[in-house]
Parts: structure tokens; C-alpha cells; sequence
């Protein structure tokens, strides 16, 4: 499978959009689309990840420490860590996850 992330990013106006990329075996690809402003509030994954941000401005919050996102960043988490998001500008990123 080959896909262009950049062809696939597109904003909405003032939310997120997400798009499953892939889905193989115990992983998952998934492209997040967040629209200036937008926020996902503290939550946690029961499977470990990597946030690739592929462009725009932001700080996550991994564990009560304020990383900045920026294009080429990539945010590693354990299983059942605590995160957050706030968006600057448009910004988009990748999320894989793996169990």
C-alpha cells in the first residue's frame, strides 16, 4: 500500500477530522486533521503510540508536560498515558498505534 499523507490532509472550519489510513494486524494509522484553535481534551490509550506531526503549530500534553508540535515532531506514548491537545494553526498528524 503506498498513500500520499499530504493529498489526504483537509481542515474544517473550527473541528477535527480524522481518517483511518490503515489498519493491519495489531496496528492502526490514523490522520488527524485538527482545524486552528481546535482542542482534544486529557484522555488515555490502552495501547502505546506515536504521534508524527506532519505539519502545523501546537503543544501536547503528555503526562503534565507541555511538548510543542511542530512540523517533523514525533511524540512517543506508553499504553494508558495521560495526553491532551491544543492546536495553534491548522495542524495535522499522524497517530499510530500499536498493542
Amino acid at each position: 500500500m503506498i498513500k500520499n499523507v499530504i493529498e489526504l490532509i483537509e481542515y474544517s472550519q473550527d473541528g477535527i477530522l480524522s481518517k483511518e489510513i490503515d489498519k493491519s494486524g495489531k496496528s492502526s494509522v490514523t490522520l488527524f486533521c485538527m482545524g486552528k484553535g481546535t482542542e482534544l481534551s486529557e484522555h488515555t490509550s490502552t495501547k502505546e503510540g506515536v504521534v508524527y506531526v506532519v505539519e502545523g503549530k501546537g503543544v501536547f500534553n503528555l503526562e503534565g508536560k507541555d511538548l510543542i508540535m511542530s512540523q517533523g515532531v514525533l511524540i512517543s506514548m506508553k499504553c494508558n498515558a495521560r495526553h491532551s491537545l491544543k492546536v495553534e494553526e491548522n495542524t495535522s498528524f499522524l497517530l499510530i498505534l500499536t498493542s
